[in-house]
């Protein structure tokens, strides 16, 4: 059974930082790539960045360049993302998903996509 469980996430002033997780079971980072992206109650979701599987390669939108860096531990089987200088606009609630593209790694015979059930960041003085 796949699972993607998020933690991190909190209320932070304007210029400070998070640091999300994203501890996976059921499959390997090896295999698969994870990524997050974030959505606002009624917009549609926004992709942040993903990791490919076994290259370990990483994937940032244009807008999301810079502020934000993700990786994994494979002894933790858990991804991170690093999030910096945030602002309220930032604010959100944040996911973890997978399989995710454009980064490579296996996808599903059945065409399942996983992802957990987030984690509320806010972002204000």
């Amino acid at each position: 059974q796949v699972q993607l469980v998020e933690s991190g996430g909190g209320l932070v002033r304007p210029g400070g930082s998070l640091k999300l997780s994203c501890a996976v079971s059921g499959i390997s980072l090896a295999h698969y790539a994870v990524g997050w992206f974030r959505q606002v109650s009624g917009n549609s979701r926004e992709v942040i960045a993903c990791i490919s599987a076994s290259e370990d390669t990483p994937f940032y939108p244009d807008p999301m360049k810079g502020r934000f860096t993700i990786s994994k531990d494979y002894s933790k089987n858990t991804v991170y993302l690093q999030m910096s200088n945030l602002q309220p606009d930032d604010t959100a609630v944040y996911y973890c998903a997978t399989p995710f593209r454009p980064c490579l790694g296996l996808v599903f015979l059945d065409g399942s996509t996983y992802e957990g059930q987030g984690t509320q960041v806010s972002v204000r003085s």
